[in-house]
């Protein structure tokens, strides 16, 4: 199966459009998203196009496609308005034999890991910054942030598909890829 991995939209209909499109190019049966959805923070400028109901009805569209966790940023009152679960603070998602630990990263991360065994994958956004790398038995993963990267990293996006993860800009470059099981 072929999955999209995204992060971080914080309302952005500009970049929620933009990944929109690339998922349904892309080929991807699901749309795993790690929080931080309509709301753009405390602590972050408004993003490009700054328009949650605009995003959540773009989401609401693909709602039987999405597999989502809560970011720091979400709420109840998102999930009163989104027509797919948003408050889970983790998923584990198990795909071509490889055990994923998808959350968003504000309470589990590289420095406060969750149970994990050797082999895992910690999958998370939050940073805002693109991470592809092996951490002692584990592998970190990040897709980066869809409309409000940091770090000097472009906007992104990451595809996960025969135990290959692709981080990719919104020009379809590939900015990370690597190897997963390995």
């Amino acid at each position: 199966m072929k999955y999209m991995i995204a992060s971080d939209i914080h309302g952005s209909a500009y970049y929620c459009r933009q990944l929109l499109e690339a998922y349904k190019a892309s080929g991807a049966q699901r749309l795993i998203l790690l929080g931080d959805i309509l709301y753009h923070g405390p602590r972050n400028d408004l993003p490009k196009e700054y328009a949650p109901k605009e995003v959540l009805a773009m989401l609401n569209e693909y709602k039987d496609q999405i597999y989502n966790v809560r970011g720091n940023c979400d709420t109840e009152v998102d999930q009163m308005v989104l027509e797919f679960p948003v408050l889970a603070d983790y998923a584990l998602i198990a795909v071509d034999g490889l055990t994923i630990y998808a959350t968003h990263g504000h309470v589990y991360n590289e420095e406060h890991l969750p149970p994990m065994q050797k082999g895992d994958i910690l999958l998370h956004g939050h940073t805002h910054i693109l991470t592809a790398k092996k951490t002692g038995d584990i592998t970190v993963l990040n897709p980066g942030s869809v409309s409000i990267p940091k770090g000097g990293n472009p906007a992104t996006y990451a595809m996960l598909e025969d135990r290959v993860f692709k981080v990719l800009d919104f020009e379809g470059n590939t900015v990370v890829e690597m190897k997963l099981g390995e």
